[in-house]
């Protein structure tokens, strides 16, 4: 079983996490039951980082047969640093988890049980998160809300990337290569049998978070465009609804006009009108836009990672 951590200016964290995946390798080898015993590998894929993170993992990797490393050309982005790292797997199953210990590799054994019973998605749900603002809870409850209900795939609530995925999810995944991705939805896009694992998320050990809320805002404008055309069809619906409102106006100035004879337009009136549609105007171009970006960026066909060094585990 691979343990895919992706990385970036991590040095700081690294050395406890280190420690902590040798505690798991080595009770994992130590079972009394065979069926218990787990070989573990542990593939870190490094996005560009800026400090040591690099320096390390290749020092840990030196010593062990278990570990190896994806180091990309630049950074990437985490998105695209866990493809290169989904690519690179070549076992049975997969573990994601982050490096700032947030999610307990302890953990990832109970998850392996689950997988024995036959799962093929075992997706750890947050029933904390500590250490995070209300702000970033209640965004990241408000995002998930919305996208179920505009989407046509079941999207797992509060989950991140941490969860154990079968080798028939692996090599879907494998098969999934849009430029533009938001793996939290295309994990759920490709469906098989899933189960869900509670659990409470932990503080960061060390350093601070590298996601920042335009980030996260352009993670979630993602997940929109490239699961659903809601925000199209909302954008037509809209459109359809001033059309008829237009029209309506236009028949009652008519009407009045008939009636009444000519009347002086109310200035305040007629700019209401242009501001409205002129909103909506923008509007509707910047969520066409949204889509249309995305399409230019995915017909260019470019990888979604370069590699600039690399080593991969060993068997025993």
């Amino acid at each position: 079983m691979t343990i895919l951590i992706p990385c970036y200016n991590e040095e700081e964290s690294l050395p406890m996490l280190f420690a902590r995946l040798t505690t798991l390798s080595e009770n994992a080898q130590l079972a009394p039951d065979d069926d218990d015993r787990i070989d573990y590998r542990f593939l870190f894929v490094d996005d560009g980082s800026k400090d040591s993170t690099r320096d390390e993992i290749r020092e840990f990797a030196s010593n062990r047969f278990d570990t190896g490393f994806i180091f990309l050309s630049r950074n990437f982005g985490k998105e695209h640093a866990m493809l290169a790292g989904i690519d690179a797997v070549d076992t049975d199953a997969l573990v994601i988890i982050d490096a700032d210990l947030q999610d307990p590799p302890e953990l990832i054994g109970d998850m392996v049980k689950l997988w024995r019973q036959g799962y093929e998605d075992v997706y750890a749900r947050r029933r904390s998160r500590k250490g995070e603002s209300w702000f970033k809870k209640a965004t990241s409850h408000l995002y998930y809300t919305l996208l179920q209900k505009v989407s046509s795939v079941q999207i797992q609530r509060d989950t991140g990337d941490f969860r154990l995925l079968d080798r028939k999810c692996v090599t879907a995944l494998q098969h999934l290569r849009e430029s533009e991705r938001n793996s939290k939805a295309l994990f759920s896009w490709i469906g098989f049998k899933k189960i869900e694992f509670l659990y409470d998320r932990d503080p960061r050990c060390a350093g601070k978070t590298k996601w920042n809320y335009w980030k996260l805002m352009k993670l979630a404008i993602d997940g929109f465009t490239s699961f659903t055309v809601a925000p199209l069809r909302a954008v037509t619906i809209c459109g359809g609804i001033v059309s008829l409102s237009a029209i309506i106006y236009a028949l009652v100035v008519f009407v009045h006009t008939i009636v009444n004879g000519v009347d002086v337009p109310g200035y305040a009136s007629l700019m209401i009108v242009v501001l409205v549609l002129g909103g909506i105007q923008l509007l509707a171009l910047g969520v066409i836009g949204e889509y249309l970006g995305r399409t230019f960026i995915q017909t260019k066909n470019r990888p979604n990672y370069l590699i600039e060094e690399e080593q991969r585990p060993k068997e025993r």
